[in-house]
């Protein structure tokens, strides 16, 4: 068996694994490099397997650094099928469509700017090809095998990173010897809201291991429902609004789940709430539809209540229109707007009218890049500049850990001691990291392997 790492290898982003046997040709996740556009743009372009030569693609889950390149995959000639959980496979449609019309519209914004050069810029591809791409999908059930050929099947295990995320286990014939093959894809952390916890496995002959946060430990979780209680009430006795910056995926539809257990409960002070974007609100829906691979918690929630995501004074906004009239609108409210780091969304709009009043509150409830607007409110710069305009930060800044959607090194020592206990890996390769991260968890993970681990970079190719 050869593997060949195509992608998030030595970095994080453009996950992609191709699996080569003497009768099958599989890839693992077909993700786009995300980064500056004159960095990533050629990675993007050029694949380095042949499409019209891969059997199937199997989807570990539905961010755009593991499925965002799969209708540039389609485009390029792949016709098989791509095998994923039956949540991934709706969360990935609405996020590749979504992709390819934030690409159509950078496209023409560049292709206006340079008009006098002649130069246009192209989208990856196009809302068409994604549509093309998301009829490709064969979900599949947690736990239960699946043919993909007669030398070739797999089995989804829950990695609790987002909904539907899967670590994927998967049985090889090679030379007439049956392999074993599990990748974790974003392995995720237990007891968190709203979804499974990460499955441990036995033993296996390779083991492929995100290593995002391999070389730390998250900060200790706040109670995160007593957190939100605590600000939104504090800001609401000064008449004032919090923004809620949050991802469309994961993150809002956890904080809508906590808000829904508060008032639940009647905890929460009755406060306007508002979410604010589409995309946010379609994918809501698609949690609505699979609540059953949600966990526990959940389950015992929906036997008094038919709906986790929604309640009393909560407004779901679609609209451009509904969106700036919010900035009009007087507190107290709450809005939870996309554009995760504070770069790009709805969000900025709301910054912008709230930064420099007192009253007001920044949440902050997830990591924030360097340089990112997001990383200057975290660290209270006095100044901020907000679409060309210097603004004062005066609002107050909470900032709410707990709901990191990554396994740290904790969790990592904790998932492979069980892998351990059942038998162990032949060989680990690891990915999805950078250098730091990827040798820290390399010290964690000799114990649990026969070889040392491997720390494969882009394009290198292993014979196992």
């Amino acid at each position: 068996m050869k593997i060949t790492f195509l992608g998030a290898a030595g970095e994080v982003t453009g996950s992609q694994h191709l699996i080569e046997t003497d009768s099958i040709r599989l890839l693992l996740d077909c993700g786009l490099f995300q980064g500056r556009k004159e960095d990533v743009r050629p990675k993007n372009e050029r694949f380095r397997c042949t499409p019209q030569k891969i059997d199937a693609v199997v989807l570990s889950h539905a961010h755009i650094d593991h499925c965002g390149n799969l209708p540039g995959l389609f485009k390029a000639g792949f016709r098989g099928p791509i095998f994923c959980s039956s949540a991934t496979a709706d969360i990935a449609a609405l996020m590749l469509r979504d992709s390819a019309r934030i690409q159509e519209e950078d496209a023409r914004y560049e292709a206006r700017k340079s008009h006098e050069s002649g130069h246009r810029a192209q989208p990856l591809y196009s809302e068409e090809d994604a549509k093309k791409t998301a009829k490709l999908f064969e979900p599949v059930k947690f736990h239960e095998w699946t043919e993909i050929s007669g030398t070739a099947r797999l089995r989804l295990h829950h990695a609790g990173h987002i909904l539907g995320a899967s670590i994927v286990e998967l049985e090889l014939l090679d030379v007439g010897e049956w392999k074993r093959l599990i990748f974790t894809g974003d392995l995720g952390r237990r007891n968190q809201p709203i979804l499974m916890d990460p499955e441990p496995l036995d033993r296996c002959d390779v083991l492929i291991s995100e290593c995002t946060y391999g070389d730390r430990l998250h900060p200790e979780a706040n109670d995160v429902k007593a957190e939100l209680q605590r600000v939104i009430c504090d800001a609401s006795s000064r008449q004032g609004k919090v923004i809620i910056p949050a991802f469309s995926l994961g993150r809002t539809q956890m904080l809508v789940y906590l808000l829904n257990e508060l008032r639940n409960q009647d905890a929460m002070c009755r406060v306007p709430v508002y979410i604010d974007s589409p995309l946010a609100i379609r994918l809501t829906d698609v949690h609505r539809e699979h609540s059953n691979v949600m966990d526990s918690d959940v389950q015992e929630t929906l036997k008094h209540d038919d709906d986790i995501f929604d309640f009393p004074g909560l407004t779901y906004v679609q609209s451009q229109d509904e969106s700036m009239a919010l900035n009009r609108t007087p507190g107290p409210l709450v809005i939870i707007a996309a554009g995760g780091m504070c770069e790009n969304g709805r969000v900025v709009h709301h910054l912008k009218h709230t930064v420099s009043d007192p009253n007001n509150t920044i949440m902050i409830i997830g990591f924030q890049a360097e340089h990112t607007l997001g990383r200057k409110i975290v660290e209270r710069r006095q100044e901020l500049r907000i679409h060309g305009q210097m603004l004062p930060l005066n609002a107050k800044v909470e900032i709410i850990n707990g709901l990191s959607a990554h396994a740290d090194a904790g969790d990592f020592r904790w998932w492979l001691g069980e892998m351990l206990k059942k038998g162990g890996a032949g060989q680990i390769f690891l990915v999805h990291g950078e250098s730091k991260s990827a040798t820290a968890l390399a010290k964690i993970a000799e114990e649990c392997s026969d070889l040392p681990p491997v720390i494969p970079q882009f394009g290198q190719s292993f014979d196992v």
